[in-house]
């Protein structure tokens, strides 16, 4: 007998005894209990491609029906637990299979379970020790296939801990593995996911310009219109307005990366104008997921989303960009600003007040509210949000007509020397915003005649005979021509409203109505939304103060640049106690009174004079005859009486 045959009986000999001592081993852990209660065999890949491709490693655990057979099971004792075919092992949600085995067990239904590695079962120490604990309990073994393991014996409970604490590192290892490799190509600007609007993907990987030339017009319009307008809101309005689509290649489906034309909506523009990659820059990891915030059962949820600077990868100069880096932070800025919070100005709203947003309190440096009240939509600035949040007194309020009246003046005075300059800013800006609408047009009938063409094609190369072809085909054709007709009507219609280019009477009007800006700021075609962004060019802050309980209030305006200006202004109050000059007022009252004069000739005096009554209205009869009795100095239908006055310093009082 040579050698080798010697080597391989010593082997066999060996594998013998190693196969004996395990079943001594087996038989010690085996019991009747265990024989008579159900034997499971939990099968689990972790993907559906793994379910797919790793055959051999799916036979292997469905094979366990055999190993479970031989410890003495029946065959009718025997279940196969697969409904977690394809998930992921590293959590119990999403998991029936294994939801249904922790029942079983609990339901003291199971005396084995077996499964190909202990990592089948579960990924993560939470739910690997929560089964040990119920295998404890109801004292049921776990079987693998390097032998069977007792969670009620210490030696045993300790290899099973640790087989699921390396199962887990395991997991943690190879997904530690994959981020970093796709961190390490991010950092190079090579991790590419899917192209945004307007981009595609090169043969390299990369991102290009979309090769249609009206879907590159209009991502440049979204962003053009986005700084004339100023706001999401006017945005959307205007691309709905004018039919303006936005153009979508499709990442999945039968058209895929087909370009096709969907209605704007603000979710799509939002993403648009806060992608930097419009600017030219490459980004990654934007959205993270705070564990904190994910709910039960949906692992998708929790995600944030983070400025471009706070992306932990930012590339600038590595695409072709739309817009400049400086216009991306403008229109970051934009849209931060517009945000309808307590620390931010908010977007310009429809409303009549003109500061809002703007003002804040002198005293504690809150921003004011804005409120109107009653019918007439009486605006008024408060600084309320002590009250609202502390319920506290409110700090100081101001009727806003009288605030707003004057800073419109300090703002005319400002714009005057400019007119030459607004003029030829706004006919520039008119020509540029037409000519953009125009275009669209245009490139919109090109496309719509060039589908009408080849639908005429296709019908002119069928057969004649081929009806059952050739009447679809001319259904297309005349589809293509009714829609091509249509565009040309709404072209038309486009045309006739809004003409591609001033004529020389309709810019001598801008010219006209520039040089006379308070006719320009006054006229009815300057909307609110419009004045207020004309303000939010010019100031950056104003600081209110109303001095004690009197008419005097102090404004402090800080102007775009850093300058500041203080300035005091006379403000309406609601009663003549609030009022620091009513003294002289009513004696003069009273002399004319005492010289003989009546209601109506000290009211005509009084306003001839240029003075005015709380609220900046005109003297009536009404308006003195309440002040006088307010002082006790009204009595009808009797002689005047000077003596109910006493001279104080050259005043009166009561």
């Amino acid at each position: 007998m040579s050698d080798a045959t010697g080597e391989r009986n010593a082997s066999a000999d060996a594998a013998i005894v190693v196969d004996r001592n395990l079943a001594a081993l087996v038989s010690t852990k085996l019991e009747r209990q265990h024989l008579e209660r159900q034997a499971i065999v939990y099968v689990r890949q972790s993907s559906p491609q793994q379910v797919q491709e790793n055959r051999e490693s799916t036979a292997r655990q469905y094979a366990l029906v055999d190993r479970a057979l031989a410890l003495g099971w029946r065959r009718e004792q025997i279940e196969v637990i697969d409904e977690d075919q394809g998930v992921s092992g590293r959590s119990v949600a999403g998991r029936l299979g294994f939801q249904r085995l922790l029942a079983e067990v609990g339901l003291d239904h199971v005396g084995l379970i077996l499964g190909l590695e202990m990592s089948r079962l579960a990924r993560s120490c939470k739910d690997w020790h929560q089964l040990l604990e119920l295998c404890a309990v109801f004292q049921t073994l776990l079987g693998d296939q390097d032998g069977l393991y007792d969670p009620t014996d210490f030696n045993d409970r300790l290899l099973l801990g640790l087989k699921g604490t390396m199962s887990e590192a395991e997991l943690h290892i190879l997904k530690g593995r994959m981020y970093q490799g796709r961190m390490n190509k991010a950092r190079r600007g090579e991790l590419w996911v899917h192209a945004p609007i307007g981009y595609v993907k090169s043969p390299d990987g990369s991102f290009v310009f979309d090769p249609d030339e009206q879907a590159q017009s209009v991502v440049r319009l979204v962003f053009a219109e986005f700084l004339r307008l100023g706001t999401m809101y006017r945005l959307l309005h205007h691309l709905a307005q004018h039919d303006i689509r936005l153009p979508i290649r499709p990442l999945s489906g039968p058209n895929k990366g087909q370009l096709a034309w969907h209605r704007p909506n603000r979710a799509t523009l939002l993403n648009m104008l806060h992608h930097p990659v419009y600017a030219g820059a490459y980004r990654y990891g934007h959205r993270p997921t705070d564990p904190r915030k994910r709910i039960a059962g949906r692992p998708s949820t929790g995600r944030m989303i983070h400025r471009a600077e706070a992306c932990e990868v930012l590339l600038r100069d590595r695409l072709p960009a739309y817009i400049s880096w400086e216009e991306y932070e403008e229109i970051q800025q934009r849209l931060e600003q517009n945000q309808s919070r307590a620390e931010r100005q908010g977007a310009p709203r429809s409303g009549p007040s003109l500061l809002g947003g703007l003002v804040y309190c002198g005293r504690c440096g809150l921003r004011l509210m804005v409120t109107y009240s009653g019918r007439a939509n009486r605006l008024r600035y408060q600084c309320a949000r002590a009250s609202q949040n502390h319920g506290q007194p409110l700090c100081q309020g101001i009727a806003g007509r009288n605030l707003d009246q004057f800073v419109a003046e300090r703002i005319l005075e400002i714009l005057q020397p400019a007119s030459l300059e607004l003029s030829l800013a706004a006919s520039e800006e008119a020509e540029q915003a037409r000519a953009r609408l125009d275009q669209q047009w245009r490139q919109r009938l090109e496309r719509a005649t060039q589908q009408a063409d080849r639908a005429a094609r296709q019908f002119q190369a069928v057969e004649p005979e081929n009806r059952l072809v050739a009447r679809t085909l001319e259904k297309n054709w005349e589809a293509a021509l009714h829609e091509l007709e249509q565009l040309r009507h709404k072209h038309a219609e486009f045309q006739r409203s809004q003409a591609f280019a001033l004529d020389a009477a309709e810019g001598e009007r801008i010219r006209h109505l520039a040089e006379d800006i308070p006719t320009l700021w006054a006229s009815p075609t300057t909307t609110p939304q419009d004045r207020q962004e004309i303000v939010r060019m010019l100031i950056e802050r104003l600081e209110l103060n109303v001095v004690g309980n009197s008419e005097q209030a102090e404004v402090t305006i800080t102007w775009v640049g850093g300058c500041t200006s203080r300035h005091r202004f006379r403000r309406s109050v609601q009663s003549y106690t609030q009022s620091s000059d009513i003294d002289p007022l009513v004696a003069r009252i009273v002399a004319l009174r005492n010289a003989g004069r009546s209601l109506k000739e000290v009211a005509a005096e009084l306003n001839q004079s240029g003075l005015a009554s709380l609220r900046g209205r005109a003297f009536t009869m009404h308006t003195i005859s309440r002040l006088l009795v307010a002082r006790g100095l009204y009595l009808p239908r009797a002689r005047w009486l000077p003596a109910n006055l006493k001279s104080t310093n050259g005043g009166f009082q009561l």
